[in-house]
C-alpha cells in the first residue's frame, strides 16, 4: 500500500517557553508508516515565538516541508494565566477560520490525513502512526487537564452537548446517584488503554481525506448556540455520518498553564524511553 501522506497543522499563538517543547515534541514524531509535512499559521504576539517557528523550519529543511503562514485577520488580545484561558466569540471564530484554512490546504494538496494539534499539547513519538493503525476517519489522542486549579484532571473528549460526560437519553431522567455512577464509569473507561467512541473531541485530532472531502470543518453552524469551534466541528462531522473516536493508549501532555511546564521534561523523557523500549502504553 502507498505510504499515507499526513499534514500536521497548527494555528500558533503561544508563549515561546511553551512553544519550544511543543516543537520538540513534533520533531520527535516517528514516521514509520507515513510521511509528514507541517503547516503553521503564525498568529503570535511574541517575536520570540515567531523565531521559534522559523528555527523549527530551518532545522527540518530538506527532510520535511514546513510552511509558515501569517494569520489573515487583525489581531485580537488573548490572555492565559494560572487560572484559565480567556476566550471570547471573536477569538473562537478566528481560530476556527485558521483551522479551516489548514483543512483547505490538506484538501487542495490531496493529503491522506490531517493531524490538527494545539500548540500547547505534547505527544509521544508514535502518536500519528498509532492513530493511523486505528483506521478511523476522525480520532483524537487523549490528554487530561485540570481546567481549574486544584480540580481533578478531566479529558478533552465528551459524550454529548457542550461537555457532558454522562450518557443520557433525551427523555431519560437520572438520579444524582445514577448520573454520578455513569460519570465515574466513563472516566474510568478513558483511563483504560483502548479506542472508544465519543460524542466530542478536539485539540489533537487525526482527520481522514474522506472526512475532509465530505465537508468537515470548524465554521460556525448558525442555528447552534454551543460554545467553541470544536463543538461545531463535531456536530457537523456527526451529521455527515462520521463517528468520533478517542485513543487512550498513550496520553498526550497538555501545558494548559505555565506551572504545567514543570512536567514537560518528565513527559518527554518517559515517552521517549517507553517508545524506544517498544512498550504498548505510555504514562497515564
Amino acid at each position: 500500500m502507498p505510504t499515507p501522506r499526513v499534514l500536521i497543522g497548527s494555528p500558533v499563538r503561544q508563549a515561546a517557553d511553551i512553544l519550544n517543547p511543543f516543537l520538540t515534541s513534533l520533531e520527535r514524531l516517528d514516521a514509520k508508516r507515513h510521511s509528514a509535512d507541517f503547516l503553521f499559521i503564525d498568529d503570535n504576539e511574541s517575536p520570540e515565538a515567531s523565531l521559534e517557528l522559523a528555527a523549527f523550519q530551518s532545522r527540518t529543511m530538506g527532510r520535511r516541508s514546513v510552511l509558515i503562514w501569517p494569520s489573515q485577520e487583525p489581531s485580537v488580545p488573548y490572555r492565559c494565566n494560572e487560572v484559565t484561558h480567556e476566550w471570547n466569540e471573536t477569538l473562537v471564530w478566528r481560530v476556527a477560520a485558521m483551522k479551516d484554512r489548514i483543512i483547505t490546504h490538506a484538501k487542495t494538496h490531496d493529503y491522506d490525513y490531517l493531524f490538527l494539534i494545539d500548540s500547547d499539547v505534547l505527544v509521544s513519538p508514535d502518536t500519528i502512526d498509532r492513530l493511523l493503525t486505528a483506521e478511523k476517519d476522525i480520532i483524537c489522542n487523549i490528554f487530561w487537564t485540570s481546567w481549574q486549579p486544584g480540580t481533578i484532571e478531566m479529558p478533552q473528549v465528551w459524550l454529548q452537548d457542550v461537555y457532558s460526560l454522562v450518557q443520557k437519553g433525551r427523555s431519560e431522567s437520572l438520579s444524582d446517584e445514577e448520573a454520578n455512577r455513569r460519570l465515574h464509569a466513563f472516566l474510568q473507561q478513558l483511563r483504560e488503554p483502548g479506542i472508544y467512541e465519543v460524542g466530542g473531541l478536539g485539540a489533537c485530532t487525526l482527520i481522514s481525506r474522506q472526512a475532509i472531502r465530505a465537508g468537515v470543518r470548524f465554521a460556525e453552524i448558525r442555528n447552534v448556540s454551543f460554545w467553541g469551534e470544536d463543538r461545531h466541528f463535531c456536530i457537523r462531522a456527526a451529521a455527515l455520518g462520521f463517528p468520533l473516536f478517542v485513543d487512550t493508549r498513550r496520553p498526550a501532555y497538555h501545558i494548559y498553564r505555565p506551572s504545567n511546564l514543570q512536567g514537560v521534561d518528565a513527559y518527554l523523557h518517559a515517552t521517549s524511553q517507553h517508545y524506544a523500549e517498544g512498550g504498548e502504553h505510555g504514562p497515564n
